[in-house]
């Protein structure tokens, strides 16, 4: 959502990337949206789950630091804002925070985020969020780094674009801030890939094939996959990503 290196398409995100809000649900429960709550939608993307928390009855607003996104939002007749996830504007005036899948691209900072989330609730406020914890997509982390260094880049893991936290980690900086944890946990999620691994890392992974010339960007997302088929790929061909979710429900004091 924020990572500068990331370039967010909605096209390429809604062919190769749809299963991410789809399987949103889970959180959409968690929070609970009420009819008439107004509710911010923390990197919104193509707004695929902020029209459910219309459906729900809510008055929401989405946010994402995608122009792109939000404009694929607008087109859905949402209210939806182009806004950086370090910079929000809000005071005091919404009943819950939603955020799924944009919480572990904000890698530099977190707690600026969380803080900003906090100004935004009105007092009992609740922010319920999932994101990528700790352990998420090791395998694919650790392929994309080893084929990095076979092309000469040193320190690849320094071009890793996502903050994957423990339990510990986020419930200490929620708490830090004033938060009320009333739910927390890891959860191992193997997602499918609808369109394989190749698409997935076509859409996620820019950060790491920006690092090399165009010319040879197919040849290392080639290698990539080639070097993930015994962990992800089963006998019949079928992808499947090794995601673990960080899910939580806390409530401003």
């Amino acid at each position: 959502m924020t990572s500068s290196s990331q370039d967010w398409d909605s096209s390429r995100y809604a062919q190769n990337a749809r299963f991410v809000s789809d399987l949103g649900q889970s959180v959409l429960e968690l929070l609970n949206p009420q009819p008439g709550e107004r509710i911010l939608d923390l990197g919104c993307g193509d707004g695929a789950l902020t029209e459910k928390l219309v459906a729900a009855g809510a008055e929401v607003v989405g946010v994402d630091g995608s122009a792109d996104m939000v404009s694929a939002s607008r087109e859905r007749g949402l209210d939806a804002r182009v806004m950086d996830a370090y910079d929000l504007t809000f005071s005091n005036e919404f009943d819950a925070v939603f955020s799924n899948a944009a919480l572990h691209w904000i890698k530099r900072d977190p707690d600026t985020v969380i803080q900003g989330v906090y100004r935004a609730l009105k007092p009992s406020g609740r922010f319920a969020a999932e994101m990528g914890g700790h352990g998420c997509v090791a395998a694919i982390v650790v392929a994309l780094c080893a084929t990095l260094e076979t092309r000469g880049i040193s320190q690849s893991a320094s071009f890793i674009p996502w903050y994957f936290p423990t339990v510990d980690d986020y419930r200490l900086r929620l708490e830090r801030v004033g938060f009320r944890v009333e739910y927390i946990a890891l959860i191992p999620r193997p997602t499918p890939l609808p369109t394989g691994m190749r698409g997935w890392l076509e859409t996620f992974a820019i950060p790491f094939t920006n690092i090399l010339p165009e010319s040879g960007r197919g040849a290392f997302l080639d290698e990539v996959t080639q070097r993930l088929g015994p962990a992800l790929c089963d006998e019949r061909g079928r992808w499947t990503a090794d995601y673990v979710r960080l899910r939580f429900l806390v409530e401003k004091k």
